[in-house]
């Protein structure tokens, strides 16, 4: 979506600058589908390597670029015979809200008048507001509320429970155009999740004093707590058990959906992705039937005889394609698979795993949109099965870690990408774009933006990395491995000449040393400990400056204690299972699963305002009355001004995040909030403001989140009025 208002606006600033024609609509959609790959390649990347640095691992450059190349070539491959299932054969069934609004946004690029100017006033409302938020932090942007009290002791109201929202436009206009149904599915979800399940947790929870599993006693520095060795012992005086946030009857109810819900939204997922994938099989095999039958026609009566706008890439790029991908699989060595008749069975596996995430992806994007994808649940799925088939087989040692973080990471960004896949090719098929020459396309985008977002991620992991020499043993001798990396210390360190060789030390490995990435001498004797940005542990460097900000990255470390939990038999299952019990109990009443499952899943926050949006969408059809016709239901202005909202958004989030992530000075600079509103915290002698919790600022935030959705409302209970015509001399 933002590629494409990107390329309307510079193909028109060239074509004026220049004197050359105007760009094609067709044109703007191939730049469009070329650049599009990036965010979701970025998206599983980001997920799913830092966890090798949580399990012990090194994050090899060549391990981090090679499942980022093959995951995004095995999404793209998965959804060429998906196209004609999904995109074609369920045209306005399923919706596709991005590529939708995308289709839209090229649609007024070409015709400009009163398509143009509706999808562009809500670009604009939707830039603005997001970027205030997001970068002036005017008002909140995930406001949220506790449904309960504690006072003496006693808790009044739903324990456990809260009403939130991240109230952006994008997330509204996601919620118009999917309609009130899948919108309100959505939501029924996240209600079992967040005003059920949560407080029966809670309620169960609140006079037990020891944790209950997944989650764990998390050990603090004051009385009762004692770290011996490196790691604590369990000496907890009543004190610290009041605090603990390990404890059900302290956790808030992020703490709960982080260490129960989230468990139980992913079996949901799962359960609800196979048995929509089983539900589709009739039509998957149909589209492959198809494609097979057009390639040999093509054979007999040569490549004039198919339809432009249904010309697919051939099945044997897929045939021969997936078969490149076992082999390549499962010759990186970096991936712990081998060339062996074990590694090509896991390289097999990734490839049947890729083929059911990614068709469950495309079919929920088509739902839900992009935005509301579970990528995360399936790649907790996929990890619920890899683990359990190495279970299994008894290969639980720590390479079996690597493998089956490596199957979880290729089918991460291959559903992800392939959730991508889906919308570009339903914004081809509503401009009349050449499917193969996209898939081409969005194949170059993959590669090229798996390799800079590879190099980009393990740039920005050495940049927030720093060395210190305190807080552990230096007289103990480690082992160090034969092929161990070789490396120098960083910051504050960068004056140490000397090269040292990595060592990665495991919990429980030696009794005086805590788990980390060290830097050892040629003796064996540790010199330096590497704290990395996903699990920062000192706020302050040797040299006495402040340490670099840790990485907010819960989806790694939750990845890396299921492949830890299920391979170190310590995973609570009935969690997982009930998940999936639940959607099988919903599609026994006649309920599709998949909806529910991902508001499930999604956070609270997440669902609430695109249901607001699907709610909008219901009003707005009912004041409108029923369209003449297909063609004036899509192009209603209120789905023109939603279009705009996404667009929007998007791309002012993207620009937002990749602005202050080079330009750190900037964040300040633009935090309006903060140079008008800020608090001095004496403590640290700096101006402080978070208007996530700030009364006034969630109260702002809401009112002008609720004039979006009344400006929304009006436009879409509007008529499109009729384009004016052309005189017949005109071109």
């Amino acid at each position: 979506m933002p590629i494409a208002v990107l390329s309307i606006t510079l193909f028109r600033v060239f074509s004026k600058a220049f004197g050359v024609r105007k760009a094609t609509i067709l044109e703007n959609n191939i730049v469009q589908t070329t650049g599009s790959a990036g965010e979701s390649i970025a998206f599983g990347v980001g997920v799913t390597m830092p966890a090798l640095l949580l399990l012990g691992f090194e994050m090899d450059p060549w391990r981090v670029m090679t499942v980022a190349v093959l995951g995004g070539v095995l999404g793209i491959l998965m959804m060429i015979p998906l196209r004609r299932a999904f995109i074609v054969k369920q045209h306005g069934k399923l919706i596709y809200p991005e590529g939708t609004a995308c289709a839209e946004v090229l649609v007024a690029g070409e015709k400009g008048g009163a398509t143009a100017k509706m999808v562009f006033v809500g670009f604009g409302i939707a830039l603005v507001h997001k970027f205030l938020t997001a970068a002036g932090k005017l008002w909140a942007s995930e406001p949220a509320v506790k449904l309960y009290a504690a006072e003496d002791g006693r808790t009044t109201g739903l324990k456990g429970a809260q009403a939130a929202g991240e109230l952006s436009p994008e997330l509204l206009g996601v919620g118009f155009l999917i309609g009130p149904r899948i919108a309100s599915l959505m939501m029924a979800g996240a209600v079992i999740s967040y005003f059920v399940l949560g407080p029966a947790i809670a309620t169960f929870g609140e006079k037990l004093n020891d944790p209950v599993g997944p989650a764990q006693r998390q050990f603090r520095d004051g009385p009762g707590f004692t770290a011996v060795g490196g790691g604590p012992i369990v000496v907890v005086a009543e004190e610290a058990v009041e605090t603990d946030p390990g404890l059900i009857k302290n956790m808030d109810p992020d703490d709960l959906r982080a260490n129960y819900l989230r468990f139980i939204g992913a079996g949901a997922v799962a359960a609800g992705g196979i048995i929509s994938m089983c539900r589709a099989l009739p039509l998957i095999f149909g589209s492959i039937a198809a494609g097979l039958r057009d390639l040999r026609a093509s054979r007999q009566a040569g490549a004039s005889r198919a339809v432009r706008t249904e010309r697919d890439m051939p099945m044997t790029v897929v045939l021969y394609g997936s078969l490149a991908l076992v082999v390549i699989l499962a010759a990186v060595k970096e991936l712990g698979l081998g060339l062996t008749l074990q590694g090509i069975a896991g390289a097999g596996m990734i490839l049947l795993f890729g083929f059911l995430f990614v068709t469950v992806s495309s079919r929920l994007t088509g739902e839900v949109g992009s935005s509301s994808n579970p990528i995360s649940g399936m790649t907790i799925a996929t990890l619920l099965l890899v683990c359990t088939i190495f279970l299994i087989l008894g290969k639980t040692g720590h390479e079996a870690m690597l493998t089956a973080l490596m199957v979880a990471a290729v089918v991460c960004i291959a559903s992800s990408n392939g959730g991508t896949t889906s919308q570009d090719l339903k914004t081809g098929f509503l401009v009349g774009a050449t499917p193969y020459l996209q898939q081409w396309a969005i194949l170059i985008g993959a590669v090229t933006s798996a390799l800079v977002i590879g190099l980009t991620m393990l740039f920005l992991n050495n940049a927030q990395t720093h060395y210190t020499k305190k807080g552990f043993p230096t007289d103990i001798v480690l082992t160090v491995p034969s092929d161990a990396p070789i490396t120098r210390a960083g910051r504050p360190h960068t004056d140490d000449p000397a090269e040292y060789r990595v060592v990665h030390i495991r919990a429980a490995q030696y009794a005086d040393l805590k788990p980390g990435r060290y830097l050892v001498d040629t003796t064996g004797h540790p010199v330096y400990r590497t704290d990395v940005p996903i699990s920062r542990e000192a706020k302050v460097m040797d040299n006495g400056e402040d340490a670099p900000p840790q990485f907010a990255a819960p989806q790694p470390r939750l990845f890396a204690s299921i492949i830890e939990g299920i391979l170190g038999g310590k995973l609570e299952w009935a969690l997982v299972i009930s998940g999936a019990l639940i959607a099988v109990a919903l599609e026994m009443c006649g309920v599709s699963a998949l909806p529910v499952a991902v508001g499930m899943y999604l956070s609270l926050a997440s669902s609430m305002p695109i249901f607001i949006g699907g709610l909008v969408r219901w009003m707005a059809d009912r004041l409108r009355g029923k369209p003449k016709s297909d063609s004036e239901a899509e192009t209603s202005p209120g789905i023109l001004l939603a279009s705009g909202y996404i667009a929007g958004g998007t791309l002012c989030a993207l620009f937002v995040i990749s602005l202050f992530n080079f330009f750190e000075p900037l964040e300040k600079f633009f935090n309006l909030g903060l140079h008008l509103f800020g608090d001095l915290n004496e403590k640290t002698g700096k101006l402080e403001w978070k208007p996530d919790s700030v009364t006034n600022a969630k109260i702002v935030s809401t009112v002008l989140f609720g004039v979006l959705a009344m400006i929304l409302l009006w436009v879409g209970s509007r008529r499109a009025a009729p384009e004016p015509q052309r005189s017949g001399d005109e071109p």
